[in-house]
């Protein structure tokens, strides 16, 4: 059910929405709880088509084969280990719910709303090189090509999930779309506090020391800091997005169970713990944090002292990686030439 919300649709479409959507949890699946916020009127809320929906499709069979591989790619990115994945996540570890899931930055909206300007890169971006920027960042790797059968099966996937959206529809109206901001928080952010809602509510899964867990050789949980999590450019890397991603969808299966100031308070807390190098060091880290300042560090701890240790002021890489910055990195303008 897509469209604009009023009040008297709202009740079935939530429900047809909720029920849409699931996820995988230590290979066992469970349905989503249902304490996610209501659409309000006037949204536009879109259920994105499931993997069942593309087989009883009277698409061609090769399409259908291109947008199955991009959703196998998307849950276990894992498989790209080594040549464009450096880290233990999966596209799946931010976009929960094969990236179908409000609130956590369903990847449906990007297939509508670019080609688009990004501030992050200050240029036109497209979706493949939205993409790229995710495989950089919080893959800490290196993107597939453009136009490779690998990106053009991503894209594709992105593309089916969007299935029945229009183009350009108005990025500020769309249901759970990113991750909504949480208003300032009250006492500020403290590690310490941060420190216990993590012992409490996040260790069990992602590990006291952030390592997240892996099991014969599957990501089951993604870690959080250290050589093996997104690196220092990933957008969660910013307080507010990473806030906001745990409040809406953490602890795991309870989602909206912290306040908004044990969210804020725990996101201080992940991103206060070192993590591969941003892609676009320039070998001082004030300098870096400087350059990015108002296009995305003034939301992050890069280039700050906490607990006496200034953040970021190393040359690691991850461990794995090889180069700091992949070529997909680069700047872009047009000229009317």
């Amino acid at each position: 059910m897509d469209g604009l919300f009023t009040k008297s649709s709202l009740s079935l479409a939530v429900a047809a929405g909720v029920l849409s959507f699931t996820l995988q949890a230590a290979s066992t699946e469970q349905r989503l709880p249902t304490n996610i916020p209501q659409p309000e009127e006037g949204q536009f809320v879109h259920v994105p088509p499931t993997m069942d929906d593309l087989e009883k499709s009277d698409m061609h069979p090769e399409l259908k084969r291109v947008i199955r591989r991009g959703h196998d790619l998307f849950v276990n990115t894992q498989q790209l280990r080594g040549k464009n994945v450096f880290n233990d996540m999966n596209c799946n570890s931010c976009h929960l719910g094969e990236g179908r899931q409000p609130f956590s930055a369903p990847i449906w909206p990007a297939a509508v709303v670019l080609p688009n300007y990004r501030a992050k890169n200050d240029h036109v971006n497209n979706l493949e090189e939205r993409i790229a920027g995710c495989f950089s960042f919080s893959m800490n790797g290196k993107p597939p090509e453009y136009g490779s059968d690998n990106m053009l099966a991503l894209a594709a996937y992105h593309q089916w999930l969007a299935k029945g959206v229009p183009m350009y529809q108005s990025g500020k109206s769309m249901y759970g779309r990113g991750f909504p901001k949480l208003p300032e928080p009250e006492k500020g952010m403290s590690f310490e506090r941060g420190k216990q809602v993590y012992e409490e509510n996040c260790s069990i899964c992602h590990a006291e020391d952030g390592s997240g867990l892996v099991q014969n050789g599957q990501v089951v949980f993604p870690p959080v800091w250290g050589d093996a999590s997104y690196n220092w450019g990933a957008g969660i890397t910013r307080n507010f997005t990473l806030s906001s991603f745990v409040k809406h969808n953490m602890p795991l299966g309870q989602p909206n169970s912290l306040t908004d100031q044990q969210s804020w308070d725990v996101a201080y807390y992940i991103n206060s713990h070192e993590r591969p190098q941003d892609p676009r060091y320039t070998g001082n880290v004030k300098e870096t944090r400087e350059k990015y300042l108002d296009t995305f560090h003034k939301y992050t701890n890069y280039g700050l002292e906490v607990n006496g240790k200034l953040l970021g002021d190393h040359d690691n890489l991850g461990g794995e990686k090889d180069v700091l910055k992949p070529d997909a990195l680069r700047p872009r303008t047009y000229s009317s030439e």
